[in-house]
């Protein structure tokens, strides 16, 4: 009770007519940005500076005695410019094989569907086979020889690596930024100030820190991608606060769900092999996750995409996205077998169809997307992705005559005005709203958008623009676009095809998510109430968004960066443990016992037979 009564004093002070109140308040609006640009900037530089450092596997030695560096987990080899080993020999097919390490050490090649076969020593390989050090590879009559590396070359090979940077200085700036705009609430509400605002903005800066802690403690120093997310996810505790102040901490409980939810499937990431083996089991929960919405799902506002669990709902085809992204990716060695390519089409069919029987096209939208990035990058094939895209307009198109609702959005694009009352009610709202804003906004806790229907979700840029300005509005799609750019820039050196495609898959899913929100609410894109990443108020918006970012984050493979990876120095220390130490000039790991046998007419082969160029594929 003394408790209550010293907040509710508080709380009458702030609200009273006090001018240093109303001074900070004038005065914040503009520190605010500049405080985001700052730790934006800094997450910038200390991306830029984490430069692609390339890892050394192992050796392919060819027959000039030169060795090639093999610098992923898996890497291709034939005469494509794109390939991971180089090599312009006439009798190379262009993607003609793939040497691939497995997370255990042991090495494969597997036939790429070449015209001139792989060999190993003399024996001809169908499908894959294992490989070990010092092994003859003939691919096309071209003879590699294989080389691991020992386990003082893979120790030099970390030393070198740079460290990534420390983020404790831009984290003091994030505090400062949770701290000043949790304030400035504060003192917009006054006397109506709850002490749930005040709770979840001091639980928001524990978590931060404790998340930096937690990260520190599995000595990593990236922190990166963790910033930009409590960066929005700041920005999305004050949308909370100022338009549902009584939902303020429990949307600081779904954040700490989302946390924890990032950090899990960051650790089971790390495990390559069990991710790949668990990603038809997460494929079919994703499908049967969207079989119960179909079948017993709540329809809302036209979309039947919600379900009740015991007084708790929450939007499953938002989980889906953590599931899609799973099964989506796939290392190289499956990359090329078009089995698994159908297989995860029907799947995508399968919730973009189950999406449509909802009625939720904004989210079918969203998937239709990251598929396009996902069947791109695991085939290449332009023409496929252009021939997914006129079938998606087809379908489009007999979508808006079977649901009126779709058509009337098209119809209602643009011509917003034409309808203010009616169908663009809430388009002219944001726009009016976003306009008032100026550049340095009206306060957090002075607009009037929160009154308007779904603006906290489906218009929370417009809202931003309002009560924060449109330069932090901007900051925040800024702030998306560094994940973009993060994953561009450390995905080429990255170990396995499986995290590059998981991680482009994640960003294409916020970038279509921002784009449909932001140009949306302001009528410049369809209207679909598509919400915003980390900021759009809803739990499973918020958790899926810290479950994607855990794709992004496996990327990395700065030294000591990435929770997702295992750290090198026990990694290799695990390895070395098959390795004595007089031995430490030796391969790592050969793949067990040689059953090379000399006197074996099986391993006769005359590599001259592959002497004739074949045709250009």
């Amino acid at each position: 009770m003394q408790f209550q009564a010293a907040f509710e004093r508080f709380a009458a002070f702030i609200g009273g007519e006090c001018a240093f109140f109303g001074a900070y308040s004038a005065l914040v609006r503009y520190i605010l940005p500049v405080l985001a640009a700052v730790i934006l900037i800094r997450c910038f530089q200390s991306m830029r500076t984490g430069e692609q450092e390339f890892e050394c596997w192992g050796y392919l030695s060819l027959p000039n005695g030169a060795r090639v560096p093999l610098r992923h987990w898996e890497n291709t080899v034939g005469r494509s410019k794109s390939a991971d080993v180089h090599l312009e020999y006439p009798t190379l097919s262009r993607s003609h094989a793939a040497v691939i390490r497995d997370d255990t050490g042991a090495w494969f090649v597997f036939d790429l569907r070449s015209k001139g076969g792989v060999f190993v020593n003399g024996r001809k390989v169908e499908g894959s086979r294992q490989i070990k050090n010092g092994d003859i590879l003939s691919l096309g009559g071209v003879e590699l020889a294989f080389i691991a590396v020992t386990p003082k070359e893979a120790k030099e090979e970390e030393t070198a690596l740079s460290p990534a940077p420390r983020a404790w200085v831009t984290l003091v700036f994030l505090t400062l930024f949770q701290a000043l705009l949790g304030f400035q609430l504060c003192v917009a509400a006054g006397a109506a100030l709850e002490f749930g605002v005040v709770l979840s903005f001091l639980a928001l800066m524990a978590m931060t820190w404790l998340s930096y802690l937690l990260v520190r403690l599995m000595r990593r120093t990236a922190f990166e991608v963790e910033t930009v997310a409590f960066f929005l996810s700041t920005l999305g505790a004050a949308v909370t606060a100022t338009s549902v102040p009584s939902d303020a901490l429990r949307q600081t409980g779904i954040l700490a769900l989302g946390v924890f939810a990032y950090f899990l499937l960051g650790f089971f990431l790390r495990d390559l092999g069990r991710a790949v083996r668990m990603r038809r089991v997460v494929a079919a929960g994703g499908l049967l996750l969207l079989a119960v919405n179909v079948l017993a799902g709540t329809s809302l506002f036209g979309a039947k995409n919600w379900l009740s669990i015991g007084g708790f709902s929450f939007q499953p085809s938002e989980f889906v996205k953590i599931a899609f992204v799973f099964a989506g990716a796939a290392t190289m060695d499956r990359l090329f077998a078009r089995r698994n390519l159908y297989l995860f089409v029907a799947f995508a069919g399968a919730c973009v169809g189950a999406l449509a029987l909802m009625g939720d096209f904004g989210t079918a939208l969203v998937f239709f997307v990251a598929y396009l990035v996902i069947a791109f990058m695991r085939s290449g094939d332009l023409t496929a992705v252009a021939l997914s895209v006129g079938g998606a307009a087809a379908a489009g198109f007999l979508a808006m005559s079977i649901k009126p609702h779709i058509a009337q959005r098209f119809a209602t694009w643009r011509h917003a005005w034409d309808t203010p009352f009616g169908a663009g009610y809430q388009q002219t709202r944001a726009m009016s709203a976003a306009a008032s804003g100026g550049l340095f906004g009206l306060g957090a806790g002075a607009g009037w958008l929160k009154s308007v229907f779904a603006a906290n979700t489906d218009l929370v840029f417009a809202m931003l623009c309002e009560e924060l300005g449109f330069l932090m509005a901007a900051l925040a799609i800024f702030a998306l676009l560094l994940l973009v750019f993060y994953t561009v820039h450390f995905s080429g050196a990255a170990r396995s095809s499986f995290y590059v495609i998981a991680a482009s898959a994640a960003c294409a899913i916020f970038l279509i998510q921002v784009l449909l929100n932001a140009f949306g609410s302001v009528d410049l894109l369809p209207f679909t109430g598509v919400t915003f990443p980390f900021v759009s108020k809803g739990g499973s918006s918020l958790v899926a968004s810290w479950g994607l970012l855990a794709f992004i984050k496996s990327c990395d493979t700065r030294k000591n960066a990435s929770f997702a990876l295992r750290a090198q120095k026990r990694y290799l220390k695990s390895e070395a443990r098959h390795v004595p130490e007089a031995m430490e000039d030796e391969p790592v790991w050969d793949g067990g016992e040689d059953t090379y046998d000399e006197d074996d007419d099986a391993f006769d082969f005359d590599p001259g037979a592959f002497d004739d160029d074949f045709p250009e594929e």
